[in-house]
C-alpha cells in the first residue's frame, strides 16, 4: 500500500509540474506578443550627467551633506549611472507597453549575474505638473489610500539642511511571507522644473532588525519629475514623464519575484494612476499641504544649467565601482525547499480544481485492484 501511495503521488507530481510548465509557458508567450510592440530600447531623455553632479551642486551643500550622510549625490550619480549604463554593459530587457486615454507607460528590465533584476519604467501623464506628481510620491498620509500593502509608516528623521529624510516602512505580503520592514532614506534635486527624487535603504540604530517583519536592507527606487510635450500635439508642456529605477532583495528567489513583477506590474500602475488623479483632484479642492508633502519641498538646487546634456560618459572607473558594487550580492544557487513547498501547494490546489488530481487517483486505484 505505501509503495502503491509513494508511486501514485509521483505520478500526480509529473501531472502537475507538466500543468504548471504548460500555463507558464502559455502566459509568457502571451505577455511577449503583447509587448512586441515596444521599442527596442528606451528613449532618450535629457538628464544632467553622473560627472557633474558634484560640480552642479553648491559648495555648501557638499558641507551639509558630510553633517547628515543620509542620501548623497554619489547616490544621485548611481541612478544617473543606471540609466546612462553602456560600454558593454547589459541591454534593457522590453517588457510591456500600455496607453490610455491619460496616461502611457513602458518598462524594461536587467538581470545582473548576481542581486536582484533592476527594473526601469517610463510613465507620462498627461494634464499633470511635475510638483504634484513630486508630493503625490512622497506623501505617505496619502498614500494608504490608494497602495494597499503600506500597513505603516512613520518618520524618523530630518535634516532641515538637505532636505534629507528617513521613513519606516512595512509592507504587508502574501500569506505564505512574512511582511517586509523598510528603513529608507529619500532626498530630491532641483534644476528647474526637473525633480531627482532619490530613495534607497539605509541603517539605522534606534530601529535593529527583528526576525518579523522581514528588514529590506538592499533597496533602490528613484525617479526623475519633468515636464514634456502633451500628446495633443498643442506644443504644450502640460503632461509629466516619470522615469523610475528600482530594485530590492526581498528575500524570495529571483524566478519568483520576476514571475510576480511581470503579472502584476500592470495592476499596480493602474492603482498608482487612479492614486496620482485622487491626490491631484484633492489638491485642487484641499490649500493644505501634509507634512510629507511640505518635505518633499525641501530640495537641493542644481544650478549649472550648462551640465544639462543628453547621456554623456558614464561614472570614471572608481566611481563606478562604488555604484555597482551596491546592487551586487552572492548568488545562491541552492535549493529553497520553502519555495518548492510553495509551488506545489499552487500545482495541487491547480490540479484539484481542474480534477486532475482524482483522475489520477483513479487510475492508480483501477489498476491496483486489477491486479488483485
Amino acid at each position: 500500500r505505501r509503495l502503491w501511495l509513494a508511486f501514485t503521488a509521483l505520478s500526480a507530481f509529473s501531472v502537475f509540474r507538466t500543468i504548471f510548465s504548460n500555463f507558464i509557458k502559455r502566459r509568457f508567450k502571451e505577455s511577449a506578443s503583447d509587448s512586441s510592440v515596444l521599442l527596442q530600447s528606451p528613449p532618450p531623455t535629457a538628464w544632467i550627467s553622473p560627472e557633474s553632479v558634484a560640480d552642479a551642486v553648491s559648495p555648501g551643500g557638499r558641507a551639509e551633506e558630510r553633517e547628515q550622510d543620509i542620501v548623497t549625490e554619489n547616490d544621485l550619480a548611481h541612478l544617473l549611472h543606471l540609466l546612462e549604463g553602456k560600454d558593454g554593459e547589459m541591454e534593457w530587457q522590453r517588457m510591456m507597453e500600455r496607453t490610455t486615454s491619460n496616461m502611457s507607460y513602458q518598462a524594461w528590465r536587467q538581470e545582473p549575474v548576481s542581486g536582484p533584476a533592476i527594473y526601469r519604467s517610463r510613465t507620462v501623464f498627461e494634464d499633470a505638473t511635475p510638483e504634484v506628481v513630486r508630493d503625490f510620491f512622497w506623501d505617505d498620509e496619502f498614500r494608504p489610500k490608494w497602495d494597499t500593502m503600506l500597513a505603516y509608516f512613520k518618520t524618523l528623521d530630518e535634516c532641515p539642511c538637505t532636505g534629507s529624510i528617513i521613513v519606516h516602512w512595512i509592507r504587508k505580503f502574501p500569506f505564505f511571507c512574512s511582511d517586509r520592514d523598510y528603513i529608507i532614506g529619500r532626498r530630491i534635486w532641483e534644476d528647474g522644473k526637473t525633480y531627482y527624487c532619490v530613495t534607497k535603504g539605509v541603517p539605522y540604530p534606534g530601529l535593529p532588525k527583528r526576525d518579523k517583519p522581514r528588514r529590506v536592507e538592499l533597496y533602490f527606487s528613484s525617479w526623475i519629475i519633468r515636464p514634456v510635450e502633451s500628446r495633443k500635439g498643442d506644443g504644450q508642456l502640460s503632461a509629466c514623464e516619470v522615469t523610475l529605477v528600482h530594485y530590492e532583495d526581498m528575500g524570495i528567489p529571483k524566478d519568483v519575484a520576476k514571475l510576480g513583477v511581470r503579472h502584476g506590474m500592470w495592476g499596480a500602475v493602474k492603482k498608482l494612476h487612479s492614486g496620482m488623479r485622487a491626490y491631484q483632484s484633492a489638491r485642487k479642492t484641499d490649500t493644505s499641504l501634509s507634512k510629507c508633502a511640505l518635505l518633499a519641498r525641501m530640495t537641493t538646487k542644481i544650478s549649472c544649467d550648462e551640465n544639462i546634456s543628453s547621456p554623456g560618459r558614464v561614472l570614471r572607473e572608481d566611481e563606478n565601482d562604488q555604484s555597482t558594487g551596491i546592487i551586487k550580492r552572492k548568488n545562491d544557487n541552492s535549493l529553497n525547499w520553502k519555495w518548492i513547498a510553495i509551488a506545489g501547494t499552487v500545482a495541487l490546489a491547480f490540479g484539484l480544481r481542474s480534477g486532475v488530481i482524482g483522475k489520477a487517483l483513479l487510475v492508480g486505484a483501477g489498476q491496483r485492484i486489477g491486479r488483485r
